[in-house]
């Protein structure tokens, strides 16, 4: 199990690093893919830190302009509000990315290997199927203009129930402590919600399907 959390961690931090075809993929080893998520960790911190540095110096000149207009002033507090929850945000992601090569150390490196692959390599393979889904799935949402980081775990969760024989609850709740770990502040109940629908809809095919055989 703590193998599989790595790798799924893993998967998540790289897959937009790592080759798409098959026949590479394999070829990749841990380390790389470990390189490939600190990368991919230490951008969203630097992105992270200059758009909380560029917020924090707009509240900054607001406030030094606003005189005494109220509604200025509780404005510009709120950007200054902002760019600190987002400098937050940067400091987690730095600090996870130095806790990744740590965790390497926890399981089996062949093991994470292969199951991070395994699971970049099937959702890559189906991403058409599996984002039909999620499509389906979402409400008041495109899967298109979810942050990057929710859409993954989603697409992970799902290719773990569709094509590596995990359990769904246990996908489902996988994913939301992903979120918990990546994503904003709702992000894990987001996840939650989605993730719950995407059951209920493989649920109510397959029901049909028996209905018909």
């Amino acid at each position: 199990m703590q193998a599989r959390r790595i790798a799924r961690e893993l998967a998540l931090l790289s897959i937009s690093q790592l080759p798409a075809k098959q026949e590479r993929l394999e070829m990749q080893q841990l380390q790389s893919v470990v390189v490939a998520a600190v990368r991919t960790l230490t951008s969203e911190a630097q992105d992270a830190l200059e758009t909380a540095a560029a917020e924090l110096q707009q509240g900054s000149a607001r406030l030094l302009t606003s005189e005494t207009r109220a509604a200025d002033v509780q404005s510009a507090r709120a950007m200054v509000e902002d760019a600190i929850a987002l400098t937050q945000t940067a400091i987690n992601r730095l600090g996870v990315a130095i806790d990744v090569p740590e965790f390497i150390q926890l399981a089996n490196q062949q093991d994470v290997r292969h199951y991070t692959l395994e699971i970049i390599g099937k959702l890559n393979a189906n991403r058409d199927q599996i984002d039909q889904i999620l499509s389906t799935s979402l409400v008041d949402w495109q899967l298109s203009r979810l942050a990057w980081i929710d859409r993954d775990i989603l697409r992970i969760a799902v290719t773990e129930i569709l094509f590596l024989g995990i359990p769904d609850r246990i996908a489902a709740n996988e994913a939301v402590e992903l979120a918990k770990r990546y994503s904003g502040e709702d992000g894990h109940r987001f996840i939650n919600g989605v993730l719950r629908r995407v059951m209920d809809q493989l649920k109510a095919e397959k029901q049909a399907t028996g209905g018909l055989g």
